[in-house]
């Protein structure tokens, strides 16, 4: 499952980047794409069913603008087979700066897109194909900037360098949802839904620019150098991946598994949960619970480097396992949490969620990277974590909105559960990591 590559020259031939350029390079990267990403999100709620789709049917419009949040996860394999191919190929530097580059703009036009008013049915198509871009970028970019981190790590302390493009998920989250508080204080409401929830959109691009900037600025990992320079890539890497390194990417996809239906309960369903009216959900306003998960998100992101250190501590594999058994236990008890609709039970639900959910998350940097041989390890890892996102992710929404009005909330709690169940036989069915060379 691993193979390591023989050096052709000496590790001092090899240029380096310092470590504080490389942690910043994967941070800043991450976080960009995860705002972009979760803008989205909220907006896909909050505000596109008004401005995208034909009026008069709310629950369809709905329906429809959480469609195509959901067609990122479709793209998203996509982009990681593409970028990956490129990553594997030509390098993880040239790749990363791409598949931001892709992801930022794809953000900037759906900031400029007129509505339904305007165009008709070509508005909801242009923000699909909009959407479908950010998925195609996003595809290529964790994957990349969880390389960048743990190919330049000390082989010690490769989880928690992993764990730093991690830290960009709570941060983009933290700073995506602040800004549509912000503006939702300083603006009337036909103000935001006129103009104001485009502005995320277009801030985005000075985001971007900055992350070029740092990006541009970095030499190739002194992995990929090594083989590069003995010209060792793989022709085909996804042909090669899943020809040759099938069990490790049918396994890295079910460990994350968890980890993505964990978090999508833990935004996008609760945030529609939290705020849709009663009796179909707890009735709390739209800016009163953007406040509580920023609150709860500093949880997740206080915890990202701490499981890293767990994870070099004690191993990734034996980490994982316990965090996994603290997610079944959480998927158990948060519908009583949730469900009685107080509010300090609702934001011990939010922190206690978010908390599991920094710990799953941020061993994930070096953990799937470890699986695969350098030669398929961009490919490897991202198409790993981007079908998971299909299985977990894409669909938890809509599964957690159908169980809670057909069974109630307790068996959004089993459907956690059961997602937990798959990742923990993953994690039972694979091997420790930690000691491998990359």
């Amino acid at each position: 499952m691993q193979s390591t590559i023989a050096p052709v020259l000496d590790s001092d031939t090899v240029p380096t980047n310092s470590r504080g350029k490389v942690l910043v390079a994967s941070l800043i990267g991450t976080a960009i794409e995860f705002f972009d990403f979760y803008i989205y999100a909220t907006a896909a709620v909050i505000v596109f069913p008004h401005i995208f789709f034909p009026p008069g049917d709310a629950a369809a419009a709905t329906l429809q603008s959480l469609a195509t949040f959901a067609l990122a996860f479709v793209a998203r394999p996509i982009g990681s087979a593409l970028f990956g191919h490129f990553g594997d190929r030509l390098g993880r530097k040239v790749t990363l700066v791409a598949s931001l580059l892709t992801m930022g703009i794809s953000t900037v036009v759906i900031g400029l897109l007129p509505g339904y008013h305007t165009l008709g049915i070509l508005a909801p198509i242009l923000l699909a194909l909009a959407r479908f871009g950010q998925g195609l970028g996003l595809g290529g970019e964790w994957g990349g900037a969880a390389l960048l981190a743990t190919e330049n790590a000390p082989a010690h302390r490769r989880a928690l360098y992993g764990s730093f493009p991690q830290l960009g998920a709570p941060i983009g989250f933290f700073f995506a949802n602040g800004i549509f508080l912000l503006l939702s204080w300083g603006l009337t409401d036909e103000q935001f839904l006129s103009w104001g929830w485009r502005v995320p959109f277009i801030l985005s691009a000075v985001l971007v620019i900055i992350g070029l900037y740092v990006r541009i600025s970095l030499h190739e990992t002194p992995v990929f150098a090594k083989i590069a320079l003995a010209k060792a890539q793989v022709r085909m890497p996804i042909g090669t991946l899943l020809g040759k390194h099938l069990k490790a990417t049918v396994l890295g996809t079910f460990i994350m598994v968890a980890t993505y239906t964990l978090f999508y309960i833990m935004t996008v369903y609760s945030l529609t949960y939290g705020t849709a009216p009663k009796p179909l959900g707890l009735g709390i306003s739209r800016n009163d619970f953007l406040l509580m998960l920023m609150v709860g998100v500093v949880g997740f992101g206080l915890l990202v480097p701490v499981s890293g250190q767990l994870a070099d501590s004690f191993g990734r594999r034996k980490t994982m396992i316990v965090i996994t058994l603290a997610i079944i236990a959480f998927a158990l008890v948060f519908p009583f949490m949730l469900g009685s609709g107080e509010t300090w039970l609702v934001m011990a639900f939010l922190l206690c969620g978010f908390i599991v959910m920094g710990l799953t998350f941020g061993p994930m940097g070096a953990l799937l990277p470890e699986l695969f041989p350098t030669e398929v390890r961009y490919t490897g890892a991202s198409f790993s974590y981007n079908v998971a996102s299909i299985i977990g992710a894409s669909v938890a929404p809509y599964i957690a909105a159908w169980l809670t009005v057909h069974y109630g909330l307790f068996y959004v709690g089993i459907y956690l559960a059961s997602m937990a169940v798959l990742t923990l036989l993953a994690l039972l069915a694979t091997h420790e990591t930690r000691h491998l060379a990359l």
